[in-house]
């Protein structure tokens, strides 16, 4: 599971939400664009849908 975020976060781990990838996949599920997306955004996103994610990252597990 921490794999995943680990790659995902690459060059951006101690701000994820400046993460490119991160914000792209954000926008596509949230529809938010991008550019738009600050650090409140990001973490009010995560915990709103920590269920969703959570099951995303075990599911990223078992695929790598």
């Amino acid at each position: 599971m921490l794999r995943f975020l680990w790659r995902a976060t690459r060059g951006y781990r101690l701000r994820p939400w400046r993460s490119p990838y991160l914000r792209w996949r954000i926008e596509t599920y949230w529809g938010t664009p991008a550019e738009e997306i600050q650090r409140g955004d990001f973490l009010r996103f995560a915990w709103e849908h920590r269920r969703e994610l959570s099951r995303f990252l075990e599911w990223a597990e078992r695929m790598d």
